[in-house]
């Protein structure tokens, strides 16, 4: 008896891993800027919910589809926070998520 992931299942579990590793990225940031207690702890934070939910995931996807679905939401993510934060979105930066996100389509298709 195989078992198997639900779509479902699968999409939140891949976006629980961009988030995870969004949320580390966010640590890296904030150590970078000097805040390295709340730096550390989400990038503790991160990389564990990506740890667990990405062990999962690769026991039922297959790797390289899997990793464009990551880094694609992740970018979403990332880019999002990057424009909260201040620092900007310009044609560099919307033309790079635009590859990745054309990269995903291509790939799942």
């Amino acid at each position: 008896m195989t078992a198997t992931l639900s779509p479902v299942s699968t999409i939140v579990l891949t976006l629980l891993v961009a988030s995870g590793y969004a949320v580390a990225t966010i640590g890296m940031k904030l150590c970078a800027e000097q805040q390295l207690r709340a730096g550390i702890m989400l990038l503790v934070l991160g990389l564990a919910c990506v740890i667990l939910c990405e062990v999962i995931l690769l026991r039922f996807t297959a790797l390289s589809v899997l990793y464009l679905a990551i880094v694609g939401a992740e970018t979403l993510i990332v880019l999002a926070y990057a424009v909260w934060m201040g620092e900007g979105f310009g044609l560099k930066q919307a033309t790079g998520a635009a590859l990745v996100l054309a990269g995903l389509c291509v790939t799942t298709t």
